[in-house]
């Protein structure tokens, strides 16, 4: 189709006014670009408030990604409350900071873990003590980074979306009776169970958040009399596994043969199925599911559909799968998968503490027992629940 004489000179002088806009604007934006930093601030689990012996806390994870192609620098992460009255609930710099990441991909020790290539990701371990009575609905992140070279070196914000803070940990009873209980790789921000990023079906998650492995210990925090490659001689085995909830059970594994004690001993190779060993799955019917762990073959009381309720024996402590010893590894996450979910806090009706201990079943100091209601036992403490 041929266009009037008119229109095509008009549209060509368009052409070229255009041209020249371009041509005059981008050397002046090529030289200085004004631009927020290309990084992306992902928060996978929103946290929810739970409880303590120090007090009220929530714990989540900021995901850092660097889009741009030149390495950054993180100096600090702050988590802020929003709103007219804006405060910083947490600031983490320094060696604060190094000693919370974690670099996925990279084996062994980082030497310069806050120093982030162009592509690659550091995971922000974060653990806010706040007060209940001025706990925030909503938070947001902001990170604070420096690129370039010592002598040209330029500091930038960045602020991350709006995270919602839930307030309804689960309130559930106990897993097991009486104590006394250390609580092994128990909620900490560096425990192992803390830092258990593992990717399954292709999303990464950590459904260990809040995982204790609860070991039985004498008077003396012994764990065994006797023969130590013997499982009978451990005081968690044969132990009770309760129901904390009420609610359907979803998931059972059996069969599965017991391991002889030790760091390198396991009776079966270890994958997704075996990992857990024998277990059960209560589907608690709110978005949440018990899982519990290591029990033992042909100990199991319930099947797939049954209903249980609080205080039910669902099987009997023991070791199988990914275990050391006989212990009862418990946690609660928000999906019917012991690795492939996200793990979520809860705090117990009731529990007494009797004592702390430096490090794994060492260093220990008993004290008078206080009784704690509504709460999660923290790392390496001694508690004791009720008969």
């Amino acid at each position: 189709m041929d266009f009037p004489a008119s229109l095509a000179r008009s549209r060509a002088r368009l052409y070229a006014a255009l041209i020249s806009l371009v041509a005059a604007t981008y050397p002046a934006f090529a030289q200085a670009p004004s631009l927020p930093p290309f990084l992306e601030l992902r928060v996978p689990k929103p946290p929810t408030i739970a409880s303590g012996e120090k007090g009220s806390f929530f714990a989540h994870e900021l995901h850092v990604t660097n889009f741009m192609a030149d390495t950054v620098t993180l100096k600090q992460v702050q988590v802020l409350t929003r709103g007219a009255n804006q405060r910083a609930l947490l600031s983490v710099s320094d060696s604060a900071l190094r000693t919370s990441i974690a670099r996925p991909g990279i084996a062994g020790p980082v030497t310069h873990p806050v120093k982030i290539a162009g592509g690659a990701r550091a995971v922000v371990y974060l653990w806010v003590q706040i007060d209940p009575r001025s706990a925030p609905d909503t938070i947001v992140h902001r990170v604070t980074i420096e690129q370039g070279r010592s002598d040209s070196a330029r500091t930038q914000q960045l602020d991350g979306a709006r995270v919602p803070v839930a307030r309804q940990a689960a309130d559930i009873g106990p897993p097991l009776r009486g104590g006394v209980w250390l609580t092994a790789n128990g909620p900490s921000n560096a425990s192992g169970h803390r830092r258990a990023l593992i990717p399954i079906d292709g999303k990464p998650s950590i459904a260990q958040r809040f995982a204790i492995d609860y070991v039985k210990v004498d008077d003396k925090t012994r764990r065994s009399t006797g023969d130590s490659l013997k499982n009978a001689n451990y005081y968690a085995q044969g132990v009770d596994a309760l129901a904390v909830a009420d609610g359907i059970i979803v998931a059972i594994k059996d069969s599965i043969p017991e391991n002889i004690p030790g760091i390198m001993s396991r009776a079966v190779p270890i994958t997704l199925e075996t990992v857990g060993g024998n277990h059960v799955i209560i589907d608690m019917q709110d978005g949440r599911y018990a899982f519990y762990a290591h029990l033992q073959p042909g100990s199991l009381r319930v099947k797939v559909g049954d209903r249980v309720r609080r205080g039910q024996v669902l099987g009997l402590v023991g070791n199988s799968g990914n275990s050391t010893e006989p212990h009862l590894h418990f946690h609660i996450s928000d999906g019917n998968s012991p690795l492939g979910s996200e793990g979520m806090p809860y705090g117990h009706t009731s529990f007494e503490i009797v004592g702390h201990c430096r490090t794994f079943g060492s260093e220990c100091e008993r004290q008078k027992p206080t009784t704690r209601n509504g709460e999660q036992p923290m790392e390496n403490t001694l508690v004791r629940f009720p008969e």
